[in-house]
């Protein structure tokens, strides 16, 4: 397979591109004004502790305070690094996510062995340092652990975690035992490592690299911490540029193509410095032309922004996100088969699965997914399906969990929520019908009118009603509903004048007697 990262950095946003065999399969988009968090170092303050909630509040001179969790402050160190090991392979070595992130996911934290309660960790005004683990979400805060862990290209470095694993996505037993056996005559006592996934094969030199690059962030860390009253930022996570060289710039991969000449010297010298053989594969893209078109990468966003997806048959996908979940549901559209429906059937849901799990890691969608496939009569046919849709997302590094088609024909999966989907980095709620995808049709706001005027009509000291309402509702009451208007006029012995308002909103209508 045919791995290329295209990269387009501009003074206000960096877009980075994954493709497969030409096909964009991943997209990661970082805006200077709204860059993250996640990863940031912090020497903090602690301003309250809730004994009732097991959590205390944290002082990081963010906007709000952060939330830390009594399984966040570093007492279960047998359980991190379990967690940690575990994780690494399909956590780690991604782009979006970093060790604090996964540390601190709720379906996988280190879970609370010890018998101490937060009010015996924490106290109010205690300074302690915390590494952020979420992004503050509405009226939250950010989340932050103490369990500070530090990724290098190879290791994660635990520096209060005097523990060394290696991930279990390495399988070979051999290569394991190497790597640890490595690390384990290289590092300091009292540290602790944990050998990524990328590092099978690699050399002694190589990891010593890393080791020193992370043992002098850290003693930098240290050193701003002593030098430095809380809250303060002590250490910074690396921006999308040098993450997607660190994290996905691995040996299967044919060429990383930049367009910013600034961009590329320094993409040239940390690949110089830490991996020498991959110069040959950074090039800078000297065309007119703008690198995401050259490539058809803007059409692809604009596509992956729709709310239906097209099938080469002439079936179709529709992608609708709720508040808790996405459901996704397949129809045969135009397609029309030659044989029988079943068959119909049957290959229109095939060629979903593969759309399917190009869409989910293309627009990043996490969380609970709901997939509702045309309901197939012979069990054999929906057991093709399902096992269909779990090779087609085996090469997902989100973690995935999917159940097996029901008797309706839906497929209840999750998937990891790494960072924020496509539709949200790209979209925010319409402001028109504020995010409900639809507002009340004039007809509605019509009789609403008319209920309206039933309700005030009945005084005898007005001899006008003037409604003031959208030019869309109007033409509906002089045209359609002019009878209906008329009507209300004998009733109530009163003028009725509508007022066209193109400043109100298609809802509003304002309503005045005189």
């Amino acid at each position: 397979m045919a791995i290329e990262i295209v990269i387009n950095a501009t003074r206000e946003e960096t877009r980075v591109a994954l493709l497969e065999n030409k096909i964009v399969t991943e997209l990661f988009i970082d805006r200077k004004k709204d860059r993250g968090i996640v990863g940031n170092v912090y020497k903090g303050k602690v301003v309250k502790v809730l004994p009732g909630m097991q959590a205390a509040f944290v002082d990081i001179a963010a906007e709000k305070a952060a939330f830390l969790y009594v399984a966040d402050v570093a007492t279960n160190i047998d359980e991190y690094t379990r967690f940690m090991e575990e994780t690494d392979g399909e956590g780690k070595e991604k782009l979006e996510e970093d060790p604090a992130e996964l540390a601190a996911t709720p379906a996988v934290r280190p879970k609370k062995s010890s018998s101490l309660s937060i009010e015996e960790l924490l106290q109010e005004g205690q300074e302690i340092v915390v590494q952020v683990s979420k992004e503050p979400l509405g009226t939250k805060g950010p989340r932050v652990t103490t369990y500070v862990s530090l990724p290098g290209r190879y290791l994660v470095y635990m520096p209060t975690v005097n523990h060394v694993g290696v991930s279990r996505r390495i399988e070979s037993e051999e290569e394991r035992h190497r790597l640890k056996e490595m690390i384990m005559r290289m590092r300091k006592p009292g540290s602790g490592y944990i050998v990524r996934t990328v590092s099978q094969g690699i050399t002694e030199e190589e990891f010593r690299q890393d080791i020193d690059f992370l043992a002098l962030v850290w003693q930098n860390i240290l050193h701003k911490k002593e030098k430095q009253p809380a809250p303060t930022l002590l250490h910074t996570e690396v921006d999308l540029i040098f993450r997607t060289v660190r994290d996905l710039f691995t040996k299967d991969v044919s060429r990383l193509m930049i367009d910013s000449k600034a961009e590329f010297e320094r993409i040239r010298d940390f690949v110089g410095t830490y991996m020498p053989d991959f110069l040959p594969r950074v090039e800078l893209w000297g065309k007119e032309e703008p690198i995401f078109d050259a490539y058809g990468l803007e059409i692809e966003i604009s596509k992956a922004k729709g709310r239906r997806v097209w099938l080469k048959s002439g079936g179709y996908i529709v992608i609708d996100h709720t508040e808790a979940l996405t459901v996704i549901d397949v129809n045969t559209g135009r397609y029309v088969g030659k044989r029988d429906l079943e068959e119909t059937i049957l290959k229109t849901n095939l060629e979903a699965v593969k759309e399917i799990a190009y869409q989910l890691r293309l627009r990043n969608i996490g969380g609970i997914i709901i997939i509702d496939f045309i309901d197939m009569e012979r069990e054999r046919n929906r057991d093709k399906v399902f096992n269909a849709l779990i090779e087609a997302m085996a090469n997902d590094r989100a973690k995935t969990h999917t159940l097996r088609i029901s008797e309706l024909g839906l497929v209840q999966m999750s998937r990891e929520r790494t960072r924020e989907d496509l539709l949200r980095i790209l979209c925010e709620p319409c402001p028109y019908c504020e995010g409900r995808g639809y507002t009340k049709s004039s007809a509605t706001i019509c009789y609403e009118i008319f209920r309206e005027i039933r309700r005030i009509g009945s005084s005898p000291r007005d001899k006008k009603i003037i409604i003031g309402v959208h030019p869309t509702v109007a033409n509906l009451l002089y045209d359609e509903e002019r009878q209906s208007v008329e009507e209300l006029e004998r009733e109530f012995h009163k003028k009725i004048i509508v007022k066209a308002d193109s400043n109100l909103h298609i809802e509003q209508y304002d309503i005045v007697t005189l």
